[in-house]
């Protein structure tokens, strides 16, 4: 009988682990090397919180490492993503279609400044003087009222 309350309850962390899973990599980008790794993560998660035991404290969290050091991925014309080290004018949509993470979750991630840039310099200044040109940023030109008699 504990055999099968036992197969019962491997059986069910199984399902519970292909649903969790499952749900996971439909709303990121997970490489498939990496799947291995998150079910069997997943899976012990699972367990530990049915055996109630504490997790291990002495666990120190792996050290993240950037495909580019974080010191070289500011230049004047282009950012280096620090995800994947391709380079880029604008990192915000690169961030959020292959990485699926907000600017704040990627500076948050690699322990960057907040004011840490997502637009290149030479980049910004090229907007910037375009608006410029444009009129943006200048206010309103009063309207003189005129009154019809």
């Amino acid at each position: 009988m504990d055999d099968d309350a036992s197969f019962d309850s491997s059986e069910r962390f199984l399902e519970m682990t292909v649903d969790i899973v499952a749900a996971y990599v439909s709303n990121h980008v997970v490489p498939m090397a990496d799947i291995g790794s998150l079910i069997t993560d997943v899976h012990s998660a699972l367990q530990r919180v049915v055996s109630r035991a504490p997790c291990q404290d002495n666990v120190q969290p792996e050290r993240l490492k950037p495909a580019v050091p974080i010191r070289k991925s500011i230049e004047n014309g282009c950012l280096y993503c620090l995800e994947d080290g391709m380079q880029f004018k604008s990192l915000k949509r690169h961030l959020k279609t292959h990485h699926n993470m907000t600017p704040d979750e990627y500076r948050i991630k690699w322990n960057l400044a907040s004011d840490y840039p997502m637009v290149s310099r030479e980049y910004a200044t090229t907007r910037s003087k375009l608006a410029k040109n444009m009129g943006l940023g200048r206010g309103r030109k009063k309207r003189v009222l005129t009154s019809k008699v």
